[in-house]
């Protein structure tokens, strides 16, 4: 007997989902995972030099390193076993796609009459929840809602009721309490989760492993190694966050752990500044941050819990107002942590650091944060922006315009890493724009696809400079290919992935997000998605053109062409090239998990659009999201485009700039009288992207300066006139009461006493002096008088 639940007669509703313990069993304890790198940070920290080395091979390995690498290399197994953990769960799941548990019980406590339920959902063609029975047959349909949800329940023989679990494990204690409320901490696992764990402790076991080589005999190598173990906690911490107030603690923590190493060799000043400006822009983006948590906070009826939050903003039970200017404030945080347009002028200046650091916050940790804040709290965006049915939102437009902004930068960085930098600045913008349209799935497959081949760039990039001691492509690059061919190689593949080039990676995710605009209708365009977002389709096409084509530059100007700097340089060692070549696998087939259905096999289910299925959520606390489906048309527009621009670079650099090296007879890098220097409009232009559209003059200058200079000079007339003089009054205030105490109080009359009495006992001693004659007689005379006066007394009183 099946019958539906009403909102009503449900005390409580929960996500927890019991794993039922064996091999599953690592998705309840996934805590352990960012527990091992704090542990490993805390003895690297304060045992790292004392252990001195060890011998591994032939070479002496310091121990901080071989502790933090084992570390992460352990949180890496077991992230591959609540992976496949979450694999088994996710498909064996009773129907697979239940929404809640209800727990039963008056006293708090579970009831053993409920906990368990036969609850599925499936999507009708209005994109609204309906629920079947055992047999598939369609039992009612119901909308997908907050707490308030119905669920559907299964009653036993014995008349009790049981409520399957929801698919997310959700697990959690009391952290703190304050003012009555109760502040929890714990674990929220699912899609998300499971995919963040992945690439964080793979990215950060290969930047572990490359750094022995690349910080070898650095001044504070353990001090490294134990800051690459923080920040790999933290970001470990904040993916599996189950509270919002959890969240922003491991949100801090890493941008303290950023600001560390950033500002790694913080004796040269241009590393100092760059961490400061790092720290002190992402605080901006960060007020945002706490006025949304706070507004969300009272919004939901005082609770922190993410998945409330989230189910009552997708029910409707939070007006819709008070979600846009959540959204908007949760925006602006966004903006900082993921180098959105216009807070990402601290990401480029960020490659002070070391490059190791360099690929661990620009593919998997750091950078990617606000793009998981939206993914996690989608619903509140969803429904703050009103993303499904519209054309244009404030997400979907500061994404797009980073896109292209972003990517146009690149074109005037020497600094091959400031390249990458503001790639990944417009790369992030495809991820943001694919959440403001809609495209969830496709936001997280790209950042799933570009933690891989980003992280691929800056390893290979911090190859060639760790092999000429220079990051300038211009001056001491040219030729490189000839000398580092493993590099070349991996640097060449992970550089095709990112320009979305055919069948790499990067193709896939990012011919999800266009397609996932909505803006294409030819052949059956990209039905079932949420808008028409013609705008950011055209952002995106441009985009991808600008990707390919300044990364055509930059292999021209590292890899071909004469070597133009000074030394012999060589090859990278293995602990360098090994992790290249396994990045650059990942750059190559990453995007095989997320094949479109029917792309190869004609049938609409099976081993493909597996990413999906896995990472999506299900639950009641995330929000009906269209799916749009493939349109061939639109990848093979997009692969035209994508190949224009590194057609137009190949022309320029490989043709006309080679031609004219051979006639001067040397290595050039740009025409001498290219269109910059003839044409005023393009010199215009040129200046402008040089000049980084003045974002950082406005910044420095006008606003910081604008705000210091008078500022400094109001303090410095208020110390003059207003502080000085109160203190020189004060002073000589006290100089005048101090004289007039001592000339007119302290001598007169504290002297004249003090003198007087002694004048006066003088002159009394004197008397008695005189009354000591030595006869016997006077002094019998003086005891009997005195007897005779006490007598009298005595007498008296008594």
């Amino acid at each position: 007997m099946k019958f539906l639940l009403a909102a009503s007669e449900v005390p409580e509703v929960s996500f927890t989902s019991d794993v039922g313990g064996g091999f599953n069993i690592i998705l309840e304890y996934v805590w352990v995972i960012p527990l091992i790198m704090a542990l490993s940070f805390a003895v690297i920290l304060f045992f790292g030099k004392s252990l001195g080395s060890i011998k591994i091979g032939d070479s002496e390995t310091p121990a901080s390193s071989t502790i933090g690498i084992a570390a992460v290399g352990t949180c890496f197994l077991l992230s591959l076993w609540a992976g496949a953990a979450w694999i088994d769960h996710r498909d064996n799941f009773p129907e697979a796609d239940a929404t809640s548990v209800l727990e039963h019980g008056g006293d708090g406590e579970h009831s053993d009459d409920a906990e368990h339920s036969d609850e599925a959902e499936h999507s009708d063609e209005e994109g609204a929840p309906a629920y079947f029975d055992g047999d598939g047959a369609p039992l009612v349909d119901a909308s997908v809602g907050g707490a308030g949800a119905a669920a559907l329940v299964e009653a036993g023989e014995d008349g009790h009721s049981e409520v399957h679990a929801s698919v997310a494990i959700l697990k959690g204690f009391t952290w703190f309490q304050s003012g009555g409320h109760e502040f929890t901490v714990g674990i929220l696992v699912d899609g998300p989760t499971i995919l963040m764990l992945f690439v964080v402790t793979l990215i950060s076991l290969l930047v572990h492993i490359y750094s022995t080589d690349y910080v070898h005999g650095d001044r504070r190598y353990t001090h490294f190694f134990a800051f690459l173990s923080l920040f790999t906690a933290s970001m470990l911490f904040l993916i599996m966050s189950r509270s919002t107030v959890q969240f922003i603690t491991a949100w801090e923590l890493v941008g303290v752990c950023s600001f560390a190493l950033i500002g790694h060799w913080w004796e040269e000043k241009p590393n100092s500044d760059a961490a400061l400006k790092a720290f002190l822009t992402n605080r901006v983006g960060d007020m945002g941050l706490l006025i949304g948590m706070i507004i969300l906070y009272f919004a939901a009826g005082r609770t922190f819990d993410i998945m409330t939050i989230n189910e009552m903003a997708v029910a409707g039970e939070i007006p819709r107002n008070t979600l846009l200017i959540a959204a908007l404030c949760l925006t602006a945080a966004v903006m900082s942590k993921s180098g959105q347009f216009i807070l990402h002028t601290w990401l480029p200046d960020a490659m002070a650091g070391p490059t190791p650091v360099s690929a661990l916050i620009h593919a998997a940790t750091m950078v990617v944060a606000g793009v998981y804040m939206i993914a996690r709290l989608y619903p509140v965006f969803f429904e703050g922006f009103a993303i499904s049915g519209s054309s244009i939102n404030a997400l979907a437009l500061i994404g797009a315009i980073t896109v292209v902004f972003g990517g146009m930068l690149a074109f005037v960085q020497d600094d091959i890493k400031k390249v990458l930098a503001y790639s990944t600045v417009s790369q992030l913008g495809y991820m943001v724009m694919a959440l403001g349209v809609g495209a969830w799935t496709a936001a997280l497959f790209h950042l799933f696809t570009h933690a891989f081949f980003k992280a691929g760039l800056f390893l290979g990039a911090g190859s060639v400079a760790h092999s000429v001691h220079s990051f300038d492509m211009k001056k001491d690059m040219g030729g490189m290919r000839k000398f580092m061919p493993t590099t070349f190689k991996t640097f060449v593949i992970c550089s095709i992935s990112l320009a979305g080039v055919f069948p790499f990676a990067g193709f896939w995710s990012k011919d999800e997000i266009l397609v996932g605009t909505g803006g294409w209708g030819l052949f059956g365009g990209s039905g079932g998605s949420n808008g028409a977002y013609t705008l950011m389709l055209v952002m995106g096409l441009v985009g991808a053109m600008l990707t390919g084509a300044y990364m055509t530059r930059v292999i021209y100007l590292t890899f071909f062409g004469e070597f133009r700097g000074h030394g012999h340089p060589h090859e990278s060692g293995k602990r360098i090239t090994i992790p290249l070549v396994i990045l650059s696998v990942f750059a190559v087939g990453a995007g095989l998990l997320n094949l479109p259905p029917g792309f190869i096999t004609g049938e609409e289910a099976g081993w493909q659009e597996r990413f999906g299925h896995f990472i999506e959520p299900q639950s009641a606390a995330f929000p009906p999201i269209g799916h749009a489906t493939p349109s061939y048309t639109l990848a093979i527009v997009a692969s035209i485009l994508g190949l224009l621009g590194p057609a137009i670079a190949v022309f320029y650099y490989f043709n006309r700039v080679e031609a004219r090296s051979k006639v001067e007879g040397r290595s050039l890098t740009e025409l001498p009288d290219g269109l910059t220097s003839r044409v005023p409009i393009a010199k215009a232009g040129h200046t402008l992207l040089a000049e980084k559209y003045y974002l950082d003059h406005l910044y420095t200058d006008v606003i910081a300066g604008g705000t210091k200079g008078p500022v400094a000079d109001m303090a410095d007339w208020s110390n003059k006139h207003l502080i000085d003089n109160v203190i020189d009054t004060a002073g000589r205030t006290a100089v005048t009461a101090g004289q007039f105490v001592y000339t007119k109080i302290d001598q007169p009359l504290v002297d004249g006493a003090v003198d007087g009495a002694g004048k006066a006992s003088s002159a009394f001693g004197d008397e008695l002096r005189k009354s000591q004659t030595g006869k016997v007689q006077q002094y019998a005379a003086y005891l009997f008088a005195a007897a005779a006066v006490l007598a009298g007394v005595l007498i008296i009183v008594i």
